[in-house]
């Protein structure tokens, strides 16, 4: 059932998002940048209660954003023969940015940073890894970089679900603003997306939708009742959306890749976000939960070490 309120959820699980594809390395050195790096920090964050890790990768010797298969399995391999129990959640968002030339020359379109690739290439690191979740942006946006397009069609979204239920790999729904909710529930209609539908709640990411109280309401108020949602916010609303997500009834995520701050000058590390997180619900009563009753309630396979 849409449209009515949704209880406060009083046993809620925290994701860290761990270093993310945004220009952030030249703005705080505690962004992990090689596969080492990532694990690390990852594995860190598990240890003081993130319950899922979101990883993206990036080049070792620039800290860009990459693709690279090997990157992935350096990460997944370290985090998995780790002692730390933790559900891994790999990005499936590269591969579908579009840089237009200029505003008056739109196109050609900008070769060196347009990555532009077909579903099955933008999955080629969940088929051979086999994490337990991998994100899928649910919608194309505007980002507030210039000429930057975040691109996914509908055709294409349809093909990386479809390639998931067969891998039996659990996507999060990634949604920016409210007509790419409308679309997830599109693929879930076509049962494309098996249940429980897992979300995002993107806010306050420029230009999608804004994370005042009300939109993010509004967001909350059109979600399934049987779909588990979590919601998070960018810079310094970051750790004020750890009260919002559970007072509206979803999960937590924090991190560096949509924050860089502990306080106003304090640069983060992952570890002390998800402190500062697990400090807030503690507070509120709230039950954090572990990886294998997030395994249970998403109904996750597990794959890798210690299975």
């Amino acid at each position: 059932m849409e449209g009515s309120m949704k209880p406060m959820n009083w046993e809620v699980f925290i994701t860290c998002a761990v270093t993310g594809a945004g220009d952030t390395i030249g703005k705080s050195s505690k962004v992990p940048i090689t596969p080492k790096q990532i694990a690390d920090s990852a594995i860190e964050a598990a240890q003081v209660g993130a319950a899922i890790v979101h990883i993206h990768v990036r080049d070792p010797e620039n800290g860009a954003p990459s693709r690279d298969l090997s990157l992935y399995r350096e990460v997944v391999e370290r985090v998995r023969a780790s002692d730390t129990d933790v559900v891994l959640n790999l990005t499936a968002g590269m591969g579908g940015d579009l840089v237009f030339g200029s505003p008056e020359r739109p196109l050609p379109l900008d070769a060196a940073q347009t990555d532009m690739v077909g579903a099955s290439e933008r999955l080629v690191h969940i088929r051979e890894l086999l994490p337990e979740i991998c994100t899928l942006d649910c919608g194309t946006m505007n980002f507030a970089l210039g000429d930057y397009v975040m691109a996914n069609t509908p055709d294409i979204l349809r093909a990386m679900a479809k390639q998931l239920q067969i891998l039996n790999v659990r996507p999060e729904i990634e949604v920016f603003d409210t007509g790419h909710l409308v679309l997830a529930k599109r693929l879930a209609e076509e049962e494309l997306l098996d249940d429980p539908v897992m979300i995002q709640l993107c806010m306050g990411i420029p230009y999608g939708a804004p994370d005042d109280p009300r939109t993010v309401q509004a967001m909350v108020d059109a979600v399934p009742e049987n779909w588990i949602f979590s919601t998070f916010s960018i810079g310094r609303m970051q750790l004020p959306f750890v009260a919002q997500a559970v007072l509206a009834g979803g999960n937590v995520r924090v991190g560096l890749e949509d924050n860089l701050y502990l306080s106003k000058g304090e640069l983060a590390t992952n570890r002390q976000l998800v402190i500062r997180a697990r400090t807030i619900l503690e507070a509120m009563n709230i039950r954090i939960l572990g990886p294998a009753e997030v395994r249970k309630k998403l109904r996750l396979t597990r794959r890798g070490a210690g299975t």
